[in-house]
Formats: C-alpha cells, sequence, structure tokens
C-alpha cells in the first residue's frame, strides 16, 4: 500500500470516529436531559427502569465513546493494540445488536405480552392517590389526556385496584373534555373506553422506520470501521516491520 493510501484511510478512519465520538456526547447529553425532564416515565415499569430511554442513550453513548477513543487514538498512534481492541469492541457492538434484534423479532408477541401485564400491575398495586408527589399518578394522567384514552387495554382495567378496592372508579383524566371535573371518575358513564395501549404502540411503528435506517447507517459504518481498522492494523505492522515509523503499542 502507498504512503498517500495509508494516508488517506487513516485520515478517514480517525475523522469518521472524531463524528462517532460526537455523536456519542450528544447520546449522552440527550440521555442526562431525558433523565431529568422525564423522570416519572420509569414508574410505569419499574422493573425495566434501566432499559428505559434514557439510560439506554447514556449507556450507548459511553460504549460509543469509548469506542472512538480507541480508534482515534490508535489511527493517531498508528497502535496495533488499539487498533485490535477498537476490532473487538465493534465486533462485539455488531454482534449485540444481531442478537437483540433477532431476539425481539422472534419473542416480539411475548414482549408486547409482558408489556401489558407490567402496566396493569402497576395500575393495579402501585397507583397511590396519597403520595405526594406520586409520579405514576401523574404519568398516567398525563397518558390519558394525551392520548385521550382510560386504562391499558380499556377503562376496566382502573376497577377494584387497591387505591379503590371496593370501587368502581376511573381516574378523573379518563373523563371525555364535555364531562370533565372534579370526581367525575366515579361516574357510571362520561370517560373514554378504549385503552392506551394502542395508540402507544402506534405511536412506536410510526417511528420503528426511522429506527430501521439509523441501525442500517450504523451498521454500515461499524462494517466500514471494521475493515479499515484491519488495513490500518496490517500495514501499520508492515511499516513497523520495514523501522520507517514509530509506534506505540
Amino acid at each position: 500500500m502507498s504512503s498517500s493510501s495509508y494516508t488517506c484511510i487513516r485520515t478517514v478512519f480517525c475523522f469518521v470516529n472524531v463524528l462517532f465520538w460526537i455523536t456519542g456526547c450528544f447520546l449522552v447529553g440527550v440521555g442526562v436531559w431525558l433523565r431529568i425532564s422525564y423522570e416519572g416515565y420509569a414508574t410505569l415499569l419499574p422493573q425495566y427502569a434501566l432499559l428505559s430511554a434514557d439510560s439506554l442513550a447514556i449507556f450507548v453513548g459511553l460504549v460509543t465513546i469509548l469506542v472512538s477513543f480507541f480508534a482515534c487514538c490508535g489511527s493517531w498512534l498508528q497502535s496495533r493494540c488499539l487498533l485490535i481492541s477498537y476490532f473487538c469492541l465493534v465486533v462485539l457492538m455488531f454482534m449485540s445488536e444481531f442478537l437483540v434484534g433477532s431476539l425481539a423479532f422472534v419473542y416480539r408477541d411475548n414482549i408486547k405480552h409482558s408489556f401489558t401485564e407490567k402496566l396493569q400491575d402497576g395500575i393495579a398495586h402501585h397507583y397511590n392517590l396519597t403520595q405526594s408527589p406520586n409520579n405514576l399518578v401523574i404519568i398516567w394522567d398525563d397518558i390519558q389526556l394525551t392520548l385521550k384514552c382510560c386504562g391499558v387495554e380499556s377503562y376496566m382495567d382502573w376497577y377494584l385496584i387497591d387505591a379503590w378496592p371496593d370501587e368502581r372508579w376511573v381516574p378523573d383524566s379518563c373523563c371525555l373534555p364535555a364531562d370533565y371535573a372534579t370526581g367525575c371518575g366515579k361516574k357510571t358513564t362520561g370517560f373514554y373506553q378504549s385503552g392506551c395501549r394502542e395508540s402507544i404502540y402506534k405511536w412506536f411503528k410510526e417511528r420503528l422506520l426511522v429506527v430501521g435506517l439509523v441501525g442500517l447507517t450504523v451498521a454500515f459504518v461499524q462494517l466500514f470501521g471494521l475493515i479499515s481498522s484491519m488495513l490500518l492494523f496490517c500495514t501499520v505492522k508492515y511499516r513497523r516491520r520495514s523501522r520507517t515509523y514509530k509506534s506505540y503499542q
């Protein structure tokens, strides 16, 4: 490989990973912002708090920063050790993405069922009007007012819950705008009949295309990173033997 070709690959490789580093910092920032701004939404599924959007964004951002650090340092210092570390980390990331995507596709029905059960369990056992502040109460009110729905699968999810064990009530946020008033949820009519689950799923499905395109783009860049890192590694090894440069291991 000529010196100009090597320099070109090295420069492009370093530039792409600088962009990755910036992206990682951006993801960490977004994760922190989500954690601060939408902290209460984790109470909907406390069992899966670590899988919330803010936690995932922070984790992916930190991993991206770490991987980019190995790439940039390995390219700039021409270190075979850092380049092979970068290669191994990207392979692990690629395999993890493929595994998670495959499992999510295969068990999508089970995930949907489990998601529904956990939401219903939160309503039945953790919705408490006597605690102040209660994030779960605030979040469910916000969801039902925004999506114009009631409960998870239907308004009956609110019947006989721990907050009112002997009553067939719904929160006031379930009431239709024309009937909304304090205590309107204690009536037998005048509230939304359909649950919020399908509206939430629809919201996610509308964004799956964007998620898929981003995933394909990331996979392509990762593939380019794997190829270019191996090219750099082999070239560094050859040039080290020829003693034409100083290597950092």
